[in-house]
C-alpha cells in the first residue's frame, strides 16, 4: 500500500478504505520527521478578522470578518507565516474552489462518558418531559451509573472515537467536562480520563470540572457543595473552569455565588449550565463573579439580556440540544444586539445532545436563530477558542497562530445551507493533515 510523507505523517493513500488519518500526529514544540513548510493556494474563500491578535470579536461586528481569495504559508514550525501563497513551500495544498476557516473549537462537550441513552430519547419525543426522565433516575443519573460499571479503556475507546469523527467534521480543539461521577472520587476519576483522552487524539484539549451537575444519592444540594468545596483544589490539578447546573432540578443561585466564589479562590474560571429549562436569573449571580461562560440560556429573563452583553462573559448557544429537546430558543439575536459574545458548541453528550458535529451546529444556529455565515463561523472559531481562555494561540487565522485549519469542499455559506452534509475535505493540525477525506487527497502534493 503506497504511502506519501506529509509533514511528518504518513497518509494512507487508498481509497475506499474509510476516513484518511494519520499514524502519527505531533504537537507545537514536540520532535518531528522532517520540518517543512505549506502553502494554501488558490483557495476561493479565506477566513481573517478585521484586526490581529482580538481576544474575541462581539458577534454584532461580525460582519467584519473578511472571507477574500487567497492563500497562506505555514513555516515549518506549524504556524501561521504569512497571508500569502509561496511558490517555495515543500507541501502545497491545492484549495480551489474551497473556503479555508480556522480549525474548528467546540467549548462544551461531555467527553467521555460511557455508553448512549437512546431510550431516553425516544421518551422525550414521545411526549415524556426531560425533567420527569431525571426525577425517575433516568439522564444525567443514567449516565453516572454507567461512567462507574465501565472500565477505563472501555471509556477511552469510545471518547477516542468521537474524538475521530469530530475530527473528520473539522474540530481541531475541544472542551472535556467531568460531571457524570456523581461523587469524590467518580469526579476525579472523570477528569484524569479527559486528561489521558486529551494525552491520545490529534486535537487539543482542555478541561472543565462540571462538580455540580446534578445531585448524587443521599446528598441535598447544601451538602454536596460542601463536598464540592473539599474537592476543588484536587479537581483544579487537572481542569482550568468550574461548572455548574443552575436549574429547579438541580442547583440553585446560591450554590452558583458559591462556586463562583470557590473559582475565585482557586484561580478558575467559572462556566455555568443556565437557563436551559427555568428562568432562575442565574445571569447577574454569575456575572458578578465574572464567569467567563454562560451556556443555554433558552430561558433566560429578557432584563438580563443587555448586562450579558455588556460583559466579557460569553453566550453560549446550544442549538443541538434545543432542537434534540424541542426547548424553548435562545434569543440569539437579541443577544447579539446588546452586543454580546455568542458561541455555538455541539454540547456533545449521550442524553439531550448527542451531536458532534460542528458544521451541522452552524446549519442548526443559522435556520434557529437566523444567524448569517459570518457570524456562526465565527461562532465556532475565535470566540469559541475565548471561552476555552485559547483564543492567542488558535481560532483565527494571522500570523504566528497555531495553524489548525480546516479545508472546506465548498464555499462557506454551503455549510448551513447544505444541512446535512460534512463540507470539510482535510483537517490540519499545527500544519499537519490529521483527516483528509479520500476525493480530497489529489490536492496535497509534496515537492
Amino acid at each position: 500500500m503506497p504511502h506519501k510523507r506529509l509533514r511528518g505523517a504518513y497518509v494512507v493513500l487508498a481509497a475506499g478504505r474509510g476516513p484518511v488519518l494519520p499514524v502519527m500526529h505531533r504537537r507545537i514544540g514536540s520532535p518531528r520527521y522532517a520540518p517543512v513548510s505549506t502553502s494554501f493556494d488558490n483557495a476561493a474563500q479565506v477566513l481573517t478578522p478585521p484586526e490581529p491578535n482580538l481576544p474575541y470579536l462581539r458577534t454584532n461586528r461580525a460582519g467584519e470578518l473578511r472571507l477574500d481569495p487567497g492563500g497562506i504559508t505555514v513555516d515549518d514550525d506549524g504556524r501561521i507565516g504569512t497571508l500569502e501563497p509561496t511558490s517555495n513551500a515543500d507541501v502545497h495544498v491545492d484549495a480551489i474552489g474551497c473556503a479555508l476557516l480556522p480549525g474548528l473549537v467546540d467549548c462544551h462537550t461531555h467527553l467521555p462518558f460511557a455508553g448512549w441513552r437512546a431510550q431516553e430519547y425516544e421518551a422525550k419525543v414521545t411526549g415524556v418531559p426531560y425533567e420527569e426522565i431525571a426525577r425517575a433516575g433516568g439522564g444525567i443519573a443514567s449516565s453516572a451509573r454507567a461512567l462507574k460499571e465501565t472500565a477505563d479503556d472501555t471509556v477511552l475507546t469510545q471518547a477516542a472515537e468521537l474524538a475521530k469523527e469530530m475530527l473528520v467534521h473539522g474540530t481541531t480543539t475541544f472542551e472535556c467536562k467531568s460531571g457524570y461521577g456523581l461523587s469524590r472520587d467518580g469526579e476525579l476519576r472523570a477528569l484524569s480520563l479527559a486528561t489521558r483522552l486529551g494525552a491520545a487524539v490529534p486535537q487539543q484539549t482542555t478541561r472543565t470540572a462540571l462538580l455540580a451537575h446534578a445531585i448524587p444519592n443521599s446528598y441535598t444540594a447544601d451538602s454536596w457543595m460542601d463536598e464540592v468545596e473539599a474537592m476543588v483544589p484536587e479537581a483544579a490539578e487537572y481542569a482550568t473552569a468550574l461548572d455548574i447546573f443552575v436549574e429547579s432540578i438541580a442547583f440553585g443561585l446560591d450554590h452558583l455565588d458559591r462556586m463562583g466564589e470557590l473559582a475565585g479562590a482557586n484561580n478558575l474560571s467559572l462556566r455555568a449550565h443556565v437557563e436551559q429549562f427555568s428562568t432562575m436569573r442565574s445571569v447577574p449571580v454569575a456575572l458578578k463573579h465574572h464567569a467567563r461562560s454562560l451556556d443555554h440560556l433558552s430561558a433566560i429573563h429578557p432584563d438580563d439580556i443587555g448586562p450579558l452583553g455588556n460583559s466579557q462573559t460569553a453566550a453560549v448557544l446550544l442549538p443541538g440540544a434545543e432542537f434534540m429537546g424541542a426547548e424553548a430558543t435562545a434569543p440569539a439575536r437579541e443577544l447579539i444586539d446588546a452586543g454580546a459574545i455568542v458561541v455555538l458548541a455541539t454540547d456533545a453528550n449521550p442524553g439531550t445532545s448527542p451531536v458532534l458535529s460542528l458544521p451541522l451546529i452552524v446549519g442548526l444556529g443559522v435556520r434557529r436563530y437566523g444567524l448569517s455565515t459570518r457570524e456562526a463561523l465565527l461562532a465556532v472559531t475565535l470566540n469559541a477558542a475565548y471561552v476555552l481562555e485559547l483564543s492567542s494561540e488558535v481560532g483565527t487565522i494571522e500570523p504566528g497562530k497555531r495553524a489548525d485549519l480546516v479545508l472546506l469542499d465548498c464555499p462557506s455559506e454551503h455549510v448551513a445551507y447544505r444541512l446535512g452534509h460534512n463540507p470539510v475535505a482535510a483537517t490540519f493540525i499545527a500544519g499537519e493533515p490529521a483527516y483528509v477525506r479520500p476525493d480530497a487527497q489529489w490536492r496535497i502534493t509534496q515537492r
